[in-house]
């Protein structure tokens, strides 16, 4: 089975930056194992010169390998540190990237016949999910440094001879191979359960931030903290299931590395300085490779991520188109009723008769089951950019973001200016209200309006349909 594509679309200041995280991680990597491998050489070889006498102790030159271990640890502390920092710079700007993108096919697809994902559901799979493809992404340079470095340990190996050298490169081989099997076995299905888990608290904790009102009224805290706990509950178990799995990993490496070290010491053959020389670069050869096994083992989770995306990915892009309609000449029909531009209509009838399910058809939100036809052509064969084109909405429920009374306003239109903003104010009612905030336009409301009455936020949503300019105003 293919492995599941990462969807980033890396820029070309992101590529330059990951190539600079894989140079730090390779220098990195080299300078870990040589710096292990020439500290076994250098204590062997003092602790032979002692044992031999004053002659050999002066004899041996102690100063220029202290000064290369010395240099070799800043070396290694320096790149790790770089790398590290390159690869999160990478990773938070490709998944900034990828969270506008997806956001964006979301936003311009065709409400009648899209997805039909949930508020929370959707931020669920923005922000969470992205999120658990970042450890991936941040070991994406470790990987090539790894196996580059594991090479540089066999051939320190050859030091102890060619059979050594020959047992750690089998034995290194063969690790990604069991490291792959060993994590699909205990964090395949944990992996699942704890992101079904993840997206249906996300789920919840959304739908019921936007019912608290309704919580708080009817005296419902109890209950819903009980079911948030029992969901939080499952996502722990599957967590803690994840967890046993890393520890039984982590288990795994310290004994294959054991394992290994044996293996070349059993073989080994030479001088007693050299031996353990390659003794210890093949000890971090293992080490080494431990960015496999933390990839193998988040592996799981991260497949489980990009199967919940692939519901975002495979929408198609969409944009919205620009504006570039003569109002006059647009015309709608409902039934036999033919509604001609500056038309103010009035659709009346008993609540279950259809009203809403009209008003969100000609929005673009619904399928009709009305008989409408814009412009003589049924509205089922309009695409979802005409009707935006032709009808702006203030729905009876106003949703209006988290930010300034200025960024509400500019979602109707993005190049909208200061004074047709307040033109539209005006017109709403609300300009002498804004006014008199202390910042004005600038004055911020919390997520959906809260600092506004529930009038205010009607009339906020209608200044802003006002501003789409449309030819069609839906109340």
């Amino acid at each position: 089975m293919s492995r599941p594509r990462i969807p980033l679309a890396f820029g070309l200041g992101e590529r330059a930056t990951l190539r600079l995280a894989t140079v730090c991680a390779l220098l990195a990597g080299l300078s870990s194992i040589l710096l292990l491998a020439l500290s076994g050489w250098f204590l062997t070889a003092a602790a032979i010169a002692g044992v031999g006498g004053a002659t050999a102790v002066l004899a041996f030159n102690y100063l220029l390998p202290s000064a290369a271990i010395r240099a070799l640890a800043i070396i290694r502390t320096g790149s790790r540190y770089g790398e590290r920092l390159l690869a999160h710079r990478a990773a938070l700007l490709g998944m900034a990237t990828l969270r506008a993108q997806l956001f964006g096919r979301l936003a311009a697809q065709d409400s009648r016949i899209s997805a039909d994902l949930s508020g929370g559901d959707a931020s669920g799979r923005l922000i969470g999910d992205i999120a658990a493809l970042e450890d991936l992404i941040i070991r994406r340079p470790s990987r090539p440094a790894s196996l580059i470095a594991a090479l540089f340990a066999v051939g320190l190996t050859f030091f102890a001879g060619w059979a050594s050298a020959l047992a750690l490169a089998s034995m290194l081989g063969a690790l990604p191979f069991l490291l792959a099997v060993m994590a699909r076995r205990v964090t395949a299905v944990p992996a699942r359960d704890a992101a079904d888990a993840l997206g249906e608290l996300r789920t919840k904790f959304v739908d019921y931030a936007a019912a608290r009102p309704e919580i708080i009224a009817y005296g419902l805290a109890d209950r819903v903290l009980a079911d948030l706990n029992a969901q939080a509950g499952r996502l722990d178990l599957a967590h803690a299931r994840l967890f046993r799995g890393e520890g039984l990993i982590a288990g795994l490496m310290v004994a294959y590395g054991a394992l290994s070290a044996a293996l070349v010491l059993a073989l080994a053959a030479g001088p007693a300085a050299e031996i353990a020389l390659a003794l210890l670069a093949a000890t971090a050869s293992v080490e080494a490779m431990a960015t496999f096994a933390r990839t193998a083992f988040r592996q799981a989770s991260v497949n489980e991520s990009l199967k919940r995306l692939s519901t975002l990915t495979a929408l198609p892009e969409g944009s919205v188109p620009p504006m570039a309609l003569d109002a006059t000449a647009m015309s709608f029909a409902l039934g036999p009723t033919r509604l001609l531009p500056a038309s103010r209509v009035a659709i009346m009838g008993v609540s279950g008769s259809g009203k809403t399910r009209l008003v969100e058809a000609l929005a673009g939100l619904r399928p009709a089951i009305h008989a409408i036809m814009i412009d003589d052509m049924p509205i089922a064969d309009c695409t979802a950019a005409r009707l935006r084109q032709h009808f702006a909405l203030s729905p009876q429920d106003a949703m209006l973001i988290a930010g300034t009374i200025a960024d509400n306003l500019r979602l109707a239109r993005p190049s909208v200016t200061v004074q047709q903003m307040h033109d539209a104010l005006t017109t709403a009612c609300l300009a002498d209200r804004i006014a008199a905030m202390p910042d004005g336009l600038e004055t911020r409301i919390g997520e959906d309006g809260g600092t506004l009455s529930g009038g205010e936020r009607k009339r906020l949503s209608l200044a802003r349909a006002l501003l789409a300019g449309r030819p069609w105003l839906i109340l």
